[in-house]
């Protein structure tokens, strides 16, 4: 079936009750992640605090961190394994739970030692979040619909991020960081009921007849299995000695080092710069750089179809050359005022999130075709997944030798400008690709 009759192909209606279920399918997802993110991200808030009373600098912090992400990384193949014999519903459930539970230690932690254990169980806790969401929804969208639903759904990321920040920036300031992790936990406890009686895995489960039918576009789970099973080392293999997909990897890892770097430490950035913020105020002032982000990806989409026509090398390189001068004018302007700063730094976000998104989305799909879009999306994720490790040591020692965030922002303006060369790299790599197909034609 070609993928115009693809697209053009009549979905027969839904029931009543088949409507319903989605909906609330959808929305125990969307908050399920967004609630992962609650017991994520409220570390990230509460650096300075923590380091204060523990006497602990902005190296120890980054370690705590680190602990974290190399946690995370190693969880994605934990939970693959698990989520295979668990299904989403169960998986989501258990790491809910374990992720909850840390935050709340971590609101009765009095030592190193506690926040380091407790990091690494929530960081494998964490990684059953993204898996085990897609998979939440996977029955329950058919293939022509998942463009338009999961386009918004997508967004749940960084509505959480916005939310943990209003919520442990306000408990910060008004409680005490202690409470800065219960009250995130106690949001996760109610995201937690939401999702315990709005979600199953399929509609069957609740008496309902399939959604996603096995028709000429949905082989049967066995069949899939098994072709999957015959050619899963080969394609794996053949992505992962694709220099294409490598040099995106490179250009992945630069991304994600930039994002990470400003979702980890500029609530700490702020606190400590010379407008000596409050917490709560940080914070607030932060999520500017999530919000424009937002805009970022929704605008980035949009400009992919109807704009750059599935062109996702120009349009990334133009937004990633943005970046680099959104950079340039945090050093050059940022020091006005507060509210400068996050503006500039919104601007950096506007910039950032869109290639983000594209680059490990559209833009491997498009590389690699869709037989072998789940591996190249792994190869892509995995090697930009380096780029937030290396980040948070970076910067960690950059407080610690240098007692400052200055140097930082020079290091932010040439690896923007490092990944807007690698994009066009990929653009020449296209371009010769196009050449030497018209020559031997």
């Amino acid at each position: 079936m070609s993928d115009a009759q693809q697209v053009s192909r009549k979905l027969p209606p839904l029931n009543a009750e088949q409507i319903r279920w989605r909906w609330k399918i959808l929305t125990a997802t969307y908050f399920s992640y967004a609630g992962y993110y609650l017991c994520r991200k409220a570390f990230s808030i509460c650096k300075k605090s923590i380091g204060d009373e523990f006497s602990l600098d902005a190296l120890d912090l980054a370690n705590i961190w680190t602990a974290f992400l190399i946690a995370y990384m190693v969880g994605q193949f934990l939970n693959g394994i698990l989520g295979r014999k668990m299904g989403p519903r169960l998986l989501l459930l258990t790491g809910m739970a374990i992720s909850l539970g840390c935050n709340v230690v971590f609101g009765f932690a009095n030592s190193y030692a506690t926040f380091i254990g407790f990091m690494i169980l929530n960081g494998l806790a964490q990684a059953s979040g993204w898996p085990g969401n897609v998979g939440g929804i996977a029955h329950w969208l058919r293939k022509e619909e998942r463009g338009l639903y999961m386009g918004v759904w997508s967004t749940n990321y960084l509505a959480g991020n916005v939310g943990v920040k209003f919520i442990a920036g306000f408990m910060l300031t008004y409680a005490g960081w202690r409470y800065s992790f219960w009250a995130c936990s106690l949001g996760m406890a109610a995201i937690w009921l939401l999702f315990y009686f709005f979600h199953r895995n399929r509609p069957e489960d609740v008496g309902l007849p399939p959604i996603v039918t096995q028709d000429e576009e949905v082989k049967s789970e066995e069949a899939a299995e098994a072709e999957a099973r015959a050619r899963s080392f080969l394609g794996f293999f053949r992505v992962l000695t694709n220099p294409v997909v490598v040099l995106m990897g490179i250009t992945y890892f630069t991304l994600k080092f930039l994002r990470y770097a400003l979702d980890s430490w500029l609530p700490y950035f702020l606190s400590q710069s010379s407008f000596q913020l409050e917490g709560d105020i940080a914070a607030y002032y932060s999520s500017v750089f999530d919000l424009a982000g937002f805009a970022g990806v929704i605008l980035s989409g949009w400009a992919l179809d109807k704009v750059f026509k599935g062109n996702w090398r120009l349009l990334c390189t133009i937004m990633t050359a943005g970046m680099t001068i959104a950079y340039i004018l945090v050093i050059q302007y940022g020091y006005i005022g507060p509210f400068t700063l996050a503006c500039l730094y919104g601007l950096v976000g506007f910039m950032l999130y869109g290639p983000d998104t594209i680059l490990n989305g559209a833009g491997a799909v498009a590389t690699a075709g869709p037989r072998d879009a789940l591996s190249a999306v792994g190869v892509i994720n995995g090697i930009g997944s380096i780029g937030p490790i290396v980040q948070e040591q970076v910067i960690g020692r950059i407080y610690r030798y240098y007692g400052s965030y200055e140097p930082f922002k020079i290091i932010c303006v040439y690896m923007s400008a490092a990944t807007t060369l690698l994009l066009l790299l990929l653009i020449l790599q296209a371009w010769w690709k196009n050449c030497s197909a018209g020559r031997s034609s």
